[in-house]
């Protein structure tokens, strides 16, 4: 990390958290960021659903959630980027403060509710932002929808001709009832639904709660088996709090960050002893360990977002040639790594 990154992490770590993200997001907008381009290799090289990675390292969804950012995000040394929650109509969500960091734990918990511009605005920017790599984006449904099931439809359809693949969203913890979407005759609908407004065929994955028992996740490997979904991410933030000491551990909302890995790695590798679709492991990311972790327990490719709240930009940089070096220590390309290390995690 540089210095001048080191110092703008400290101003930002003084000011109000949500504040601080708006900051960074007009910082980067504004060039102030590391850009080396994707980092790749023989060894990172991986494919996706059909996605050609240069490294199985992405951003989650939530940081970018209006698509705002891409052309120096795709330069920051990720293999993909993930944009949004969008939703069909823009929406305020929940009031302010939103957003709380956990600096003890080096978490974040969030009750922000899908605020986004729209799917309107954010998919104007994708269509006037091509990238290097492969990026997309995050489906979500309004708060008021009458029908949100149809609202994951309707946002892919404006947006799917700007995208190389989308993630239906039915985790989130911070929308009411909408986890109720999990369960197997409502995904099985809501799935359908999306499909069949899938005309370009994009790669569509699903992302999951950490929060789900041994039943519920084996449901859902059989739904999404039988609806010809691209993949499984796993997973979104949790309603857990166990063995947090910061005093915002109470807060109301999804939990991110480092207490998250080991939950999250558990549900990953069990996915993947019930599933053969490809995976994307996502929550406590911090370290070319923690991704390579990930990896071994039986994810394709892996997401971050909280650590950078507390490492930088400079993160993804350090962590796709952190996990370079761990491949060629163990004589291992990215693809041959998967799952390796399921059995421990189970």
């Amino acid at each position: 990390m540089s210095l001048a990154e080191r110092l703008g992490l400290t101003v930002l770590r003084r000011i109000d958290p949500e504040t601080a993200h708006g900051l960074a997001l007009r910082g980067l907008k504004a060039g102030l960021a590391p850009a080396p381009g994707p980092v790749t290799s023989d060894r990172l090289s991986v494919d996706l659903a059909g996605m050609a990675l240069p490294n199985p390292l992405g951003l989650a969804a939530g940081f970018d959630k209006n698509a705002e950012a891409l052309r120096p995000l795709s330069r920051a040394g990720f293999g993909f980027l993930e944009v949004g929650a969008a939703t069909p109509r823009p929406q305020e969500g929940n009031p302010r403060p939103r957003l709380y960091r956990l600096a003890e734990d080096r978490a974040a918990i969030n009750r922000f509710g899908f605020n986004n511009h729209g799917i309107g605005p954010i998919a104007d920017r994708l269509a006037a932002t091509p990238t290097a790599i492969p990026r997309g984006l995050n489906l979500g449904a309004n708060k008021d929808s009458a029908d949100r099931a149809a609202d994951f439809a309707q946002v892919l359809r404006r947006a799917a001709d700007h995208m190389d693949f989308a993630t239906v969203n039915v985790s989130s913890p911070n929308t009411e009832k909408l986890r109720d979407l999990q369960g197997s005759e409502a995904l099985r609908a809501l799935l359908a639904g999306v499909m069949a407004a899938n005309k370009r065929g994009l790669p569509i994955f699903l992302k999951i709660a950490p929060d789900l028992d041994d039943t519920a996740l084996a449901d859902i490997a059989a739904v999404a088996g039988e609806t010809g979904i691209a993949g499984i991410v796993a997973t979104n933030t949790t309603l857990g709090r166990d063995g947090l000491r910061s005093s915002h551990r109470d807060q109301t909302g999804g939990l991110s960050g480092r207490p998250l890995f080991d939950r999250s790695t558990r549900v990953l590798a069990r996915l993947s002893s019930l599933t053969d679709l490809p995976l994307i492991g996502v929550g406590g990311v911090g370290s070319a360990e923690d991704a390579y972790a990930k990896i071994r327990a039986g994810a394709t490719a892996v997401q971050l977002y909280t650590a950078m709240v507390y490492d930088g930009l400079s993160l993804a940089v350090r962590i796709a040639r952190g996990l370079d070096d761990l491949l060629a220590r163990d004589g291992l390309t990215a693809a041959q790594a998967v799952g390796k290390d399921r059995d421990r995690w189970l």
